[in-house]
């Protein structure tokens, strides 16, 4: 049971005043930090509720996260009152707290169906907060039986059948991605996707609920099924298909769809390369960023002691917007273009709003609420919003110029700059990308087995050393110490428990191995 916070207020408990919180943590993100201090400043509305939370989750916490998810979404921060002053959350009982937040958002018994949340924990001048990014759903959610709604600052029960009606038809008209088709059936799902997709999730996080269950039980729980309130119709969705359908089935319920990827530097007229992907969003997403590496030189960047790719940085967001906030039932044509000066992306697009996007001042929207949270899951997304933040971050050390441009419209452009590139519409960083992992690989890789051990965990991670012992034919204390070593370089991590986890390349690795 949920208990509220009911705990009269101690002695030696800090309160900060809004004037008094420009203290960031060092172990965070700053541009996280700094979209929790904005919404600090804030007076709670119908996107913001405020929530004390010092030792429990609020009783009343689901009642707000349903009513975000049946309106237009919103964040929700534990450990501040009503009127904005910061109490904080008790340290000893945050992790209890989030895991709890995370299990109960994926219990259809507590949040029906179930929406699963990320929370963000924060520490302000000695103060812990817990930050609660709720999108806006595209189904109607209840909690504890009861459907809730939000108006102003307050979250109400919608009891009357033709108020529920109301919201479903609300989101019918804005999310096609929930459109239902019954004819739909599991068996017009590609079998192997579901395999990359948990390989996926697991690498992201070895813990991951999502993990345990089976196929047909994945989509319910992700959402891609659903029954239809008003007209009793259910099925699998629109982001069911498009996420796990085979390219037979996904053209058959859209046709038009399409990415169209073009290299346009020396022939701006046609294009000097080009990529025409028509397949899943899982791989579709995978041959873009192919695409990207192959065109798109990238630079050396330290971030803190480690070395990241700001390509990867930069177009791994720009990528999972085009294909994740898509509107899939209009025909307007997807085009990812490169340019001398720029990448100029296009998509059709249910706006809310018109215009450019101010990284300072916007509020996140999802267009597609099920293909976000299912592409967060993979890792191939972070938080709503995150694209535009993140674009802006690093776009200066990537490409020596400011002002990435978000437009809001019917047609969805984003513009980002680029360094110069050649003239004839191949990329330089592709032969110094494959000289550079090369050479690095050489530095860090003792011998033939260890190369063939990190192509074998490349090719399916999470693998455990039996494993990997019985795909190689070598015995399993001999599969352990080339582990020991492959983790010595750094080229491995273990993720998950002693008895059910597995082995991962490090990011370092990834990046050596990319054009090996």
């Amino acid at each position: 049971m949920l208990a509220g916070d009911k705990s009269p207020p101690q002695k030696n408990k800090k309160k900060i005043k809004r004037g008094n919180r420009n203290k960031k943590s060092s172990k965070l993100p700053f541009m996280s930090i700094e979209r929790l201090q904005r919404l600090l400043q804030q007076q709670e509305n119908i996107r913001l509720e405020f929530k004390e939370a010092r030792q429990a989750l609020p009783g009343n916490l689901f009642e707000s996260i349903c009513a975000m998810l049946n309106q237009d979404g919103g964040d929700i921060v534990l450990g501040v009152e009503d009127q904005g002053t910061i109490l904080g959350v008790d340290p000893a009982k945050i992790n209890s707290m989030v895991g709890d937040l995370v299990n109960l958002s994926n219990n259809p018994q507590k949040l029906d169906p179930p929406f699963i949340l990320h929370p963000q924990t924060y520490e302000l001048n000695g103060l812990h907060l817990i930050q609660i990014q709720v999108p806006a759903s595209s189904q109607v959610h209840k909690t504890a039986g009861v459907v809730y709604d939000r108006s102003h600052d307050g979250d109400f029960k919608v009891s009357q059948p033709f108020r529920i009606a109301e919201i479903a038809n609300r989101k019918r008209n804005h999310y096609t991605e929930g459109i239902i088709y019954p004819a739909l059936r599991f068996e017009d799902f590609k079998e192997s996707l579901f395999k990359k997709a948990r390989n996926l999730i697991r690498s992201n996080n070895p813990s991951h609920p999502w993990l345990a269950l089976e196929d047909r039980q994945l989509l319910v729980t992700a959402g891609l099924w659903r029954r239809d309130l008003q007209s009793g119709q259910e099925g699998y969705t629109l982001a069911a298909a498009m996420l796990f359908g085979t390219d037979e089935v996904i053209q058959s319920i859209v046709p038009h769809y399409k990415i169209d990827a073009l290299v346009r530097i020396q022939n701006v007229d046609r294009y000097d390369d080009r990529a025409y992907i028509q397949t899943n969003l899982i791989d579709a997403y995978d041959l873009l960023m192919d695409f990207v590496a192959k065109h798109l030189p990238d630079r050396f960047y330290l971030e803190g002691i480690q070395r990241v790719s700001l390509r990867s940085k930069i177009f791994r967001e720009i990528v999972a917007n085009l294909i994740v906030h898509r509107e899939y039932t209009n025909a307007q044509p997807c085009t990812f273009v490169i340019y001398p000066n720029r990448v100029q992306t296009e998509n059709a697009n249910n706006p809310h709003g018109e215009g450019p996007i101010d990284p300072n001042n916007f509020a996140p929207f999802p267009k597609n609420p099920t293909l976000v949270k299912f592409f967060i899951q993979l890792g191939r997304a972070e938080e709503l919003g995150s694209g535009v933040l993140n674009v802006n971050r690093y776009i200066r050390a990537y490409s020596g110029k400011d002002a990435p441009q978000f437009l809001e419209g019917n047609v969805f452009k984003i513009l980002v700059p680029l360094p110069k590139l050649k003239n004839d519409g191949v990329n330089d960083g592709v032969n110094d990308g494959v000289n550079d992992g090369v050479s690095q690989l050489e530095s860090k890789v003792n011998g033939e087995h260890m190369m063939n051990l990190l192509k074998i965990i490349k090719a399916e991670e999470g693998l455990n050393a039996r494993q990997i012992a019985g795909k190689v034919g070598k015995s399993q204390r001999t599969i352990e110490r080339y582990l020991k070593e492959a983790k010595q370089s750094a080229m491995i991590e273990y993720k998950g428990y002693a008895k059910k986890g597995g082995y991962f390349l490090t990011t370092e690795a990834r990046d050596m191995l990319k054009y090996v």
